[in-house]
Order: C-alpha cells, then structure tokens, then sequence
C-alpha cells in the first residue's frame, strides 16, 4: 500500500520564527526551504509513499519543491496550518479517493527514507494514527486509511489532541529521524546529530560562515 503524503509549508519569510537565538532574520527563511527540501527528497525516496503534495502560498517554496517532483497545491483558506491541510486532504482525496494520506511536518531534515516506511506500514493496521514528535508534545506525523478523514489537530499540544479524536499514537522504536522536528536551535543540533540532507547541510554551512 503506497501513501499520499501532504507536507504543510507556511511562508518563508514568516517560518521558523523561534530559531531567532540561531539564525538571523535574513537566513531563517533559507533554512526553512531546505528543510523543506530535505523532507519532501526522503519522503519521495520512500517506497511506501507514491506522492507528495505539498500546501503552501509561497511561491519560491513551491517553484523548488516541485522541481524535486512535488505536487504543489496551493494554500487557498490561508487559514492556519490546519485549515491548509484539510483543504490538502481534499484536494488529494477527490483525486484519489481509495488512497492512504497522512500529513507529514516539513521540517524532518533528518528523515530517513526507511524510518519513514515503518511508520507508515504501522499506520496502515488502523484508521487513523499519529506519531509523536521528539519533545513529546506535539506530532510530526498524521495518517488517514482509506474511507477515514485525516482530521487534523496540529498546533499546541497536538499530541493530546490527536488521542483525544481516536487516533492511535504509535510507538516505534528506531525512528527518531521521524519525529526530529526543527523548531528551536536544540531541535537544530539534534538533527545535526541524526545527519541532516544535503541542502540543510549547506544551509548550516551559510549560517556558520555568515
């Protein structure tokens, strides 16, 4: 069974805000994009996902992850993260109605393509499911089985949030590049300790040489 992954992407110029004590205002954005790239290249590697769409108004984000072989969908509530990805979930499913879907954070640039694939084959044994993140509050990972909406309920606290709608948490050892997302400059070196892709390396690069 081959998923249809949705990735969320806000604006460049307004991501990663809390990564200010790391990154200056002016590199903030680059590093998001190539996280963003970093994510959507392993997601696209991973031979349990058959495509990636991702959501996003901004327009040198989605000219670069389509150049990767992304579908882009544009962000047209322009209503918060999760309005973006039940619009996604729309838009994949009237295609697609019989597929799997599962949203998957941005900002995994550690992601492996075979962690990926055991979380995804786990999630295929219920409706819906949900992986934690690395600091154990929120989610980096939401699936939807065929004929089951995503509902999804990112944001603070998603983790008990995406329980208390009948989601199942899935609890997997071994795939921390899964749940290593960047939000913070902690969340940063962590991944740097998993081994980040090509383009967050030289992002990295930029931001110690700047």
């Amino acid at each position: 069974m081959q998923w249809i992954l949705v990735v969320p992407l806000k604006a460049l110029a307004r991501a990663k805000s809390r990564l200010s004590d790391t990154a200056a205002d002016g590199l903030r954005p680059g590093l998001a994009l190539a996280f963003a790239q970093d994510t959507v290249a392993a997601a696209l590697a991973c031979p349990e996902v058959a495509d990636v769409a991702v959501v996003t108004g901004d327009a040198l984000a989605g000219r670069e992850l389509a150049a990767l072989g992304a579908r882009i969908v544009p962000d047209e509530p322009g209503g918060g993260l999760n309005a973006a990805l039940r619009h996604a979930a729309a838009v994949v499913r009237t295609r697609k109605p019989h597929t799997p879907l599962a949203a998957l954070n941005a900002d995994l640039p550690a992601l492996r393509p075979p962690e990926l694939a055991r979380v995804l084959t786990s999630a295929a044994e219920f409706p819906r499911a949900f992986l934690t993140d690395a600091a154990g509050f929120g989610t980096t990972l939401l699936a939807a089985s065929p004929g089951h909406e995503l509902l999804p309920a990112f944001g603070t606290d998603s983790r008990a949030r995406h329980r208390a709608s009948g989601a199942m948490e899935l609890l997997l050892p071994a795939v921390d590049s899964v749940r290593q997302d960047v939000d913070t400059g902690a969340d940063l070196r962590a991944a740097l300790a998993l081994g980040v892709g090509p383009r967050t390396a030289a992002a990295v690069q930029r931001l110690t040489a700047a």
